[in-house]
């Protein structure tokens, strides 16, 4: 078994930044994550509404704070977490690779990418149905592709896709996009994506590959087939929250229910980053959850370690 002091799960910016403030607070910290650093960050184009840098890409982003974190004293170790066991005094996380104990834990798991829930969606997954499109869109160059989504992310990616494919259509259940202004603002300047609002897909079809899908329009019920390639979804997120589900209180969407101060029901187990309910889920709110939760594992730590010293001076005065 390996003891350490904080134990971080997800290595997002929520995970990282609390690593990186641990660390600073002279204790040990070891993050877990099963695929790779960054979290959503690390599939972001780019990166333009972090405070002091200007513009900088997604994984340009993540990387960084990685760097950081590793050069700190953090250990990152990019393995699945299969258990944890948050009561007692000390709290562990199992892996298929092993068992890890520690004093405090903090969950900053984030959120993964919500699916349609269409016809073809999971069979054409990997085959032009793709929740990426930093990552794959470099596969549809000159080809028309679809965006599925109203938020900061569908918006993104239709620009990101406009400057490779010949026509991006960018599909929307509601008649205005929930995204930042000037997203929308570029997007509905860009002459080569089509905006087709109060619309759905239905269906997405192709035997081997996307070759097209069929949308309809929420309000007349006029249905389309429009010839893609690809379709890229940028409905929002969703947690993935099982793991916790019989320790830890959920929300009705399924997010643990914690509070600004990221302190849970369960001494020294705090919660950083999307996985929790809140207002706003953006880089700079998951990395401020990360900092906060870090320091109140080191106050727990520390308030745990004060007590113990207490307690061994007033057995040392009643001999």
């Amino acid at each position: 078994m390996t003891k350490t002091d904080v134990l971080i799960i997800g290595a997002g910016p929520a995970g990282l930044t609390a690593a990186v403030y641990t660390v600073r607070a002279g204790l040990q910290a070891v993050v877990f994550d099963r695929l790779f650093y960054g979290g959503q960050v690390a599939t972001t184009s780019e990166v333009e509404n972090y405070p002091a840098i200007e513009k900088i890409s997604g994984p340009e982003f993540s990387m960084n704070l990685y760097q950081q974190a590793i050069s700190q004293g953090a250990e990152v170790l990019f393995e699945e977490v299969e258990q944890v066991f948050l009561e007692g005094e000390n709290k562990r996380v199992v892996t298929a690779q092993g068992v890890y104990e520690g004093k405090a834990l903090i969950i900053a798991n984030g959120a993964q990418r919500r699916k349609l829930k269409c016809e073809g969606e999971e069979r054409l997954t990997g085959h032009g149905v793709s929740y990426c499109a930093t990552c794959d869109g470099a596969f549809f160059k000159q080809k028309e592709v679809a965006v599925v989504g109203g938020g900061n992310t569908a918006l993104e990616d239709a620009l990101f896709l406009s400057h490779l494919c010949s026509r991006v259509y960018l599909i929307h259940r509601r008649d205005e996009f929930r995204g930042e202004h000037m997203l929308a603002q570029s997007v509905m300047e860009q002459s080569n994506i089509e905006l087709l609002f109060h619309s759905e897909v239905t269906a997405i079809e192709g035997e081997k590959n996307v070759t097209h899908i069929q949308v309809k329009n929420r309000q007349t019920q006029e249905k389309r087939q429009l010839p893609v390639s690809a379709v890229f979804v940028a409905i929002g997120m969703e947690p993935d929250n099982r793991l916790f589900a019989d320790m830890l209180p959920l929300d009705e969407n399924g997010y643990l229910k914690v509070g600004e101060d990221c302190t849970t029901p369960i001494p020294g187990v705090y919660v950083a980053g999307d996985s929790r309910t809140k207002f706003l889920r953006q880089i700079i709110t998951a990395a401020a959850d990360g900092a906060v939760a870090a320091v109140q594992a080191g106050n727990y730590i520390n308030w745990k370690s004060r007590k113990k010293v207490d307690f061994n001076r007033q057995i040392e005065k009643n001999l």
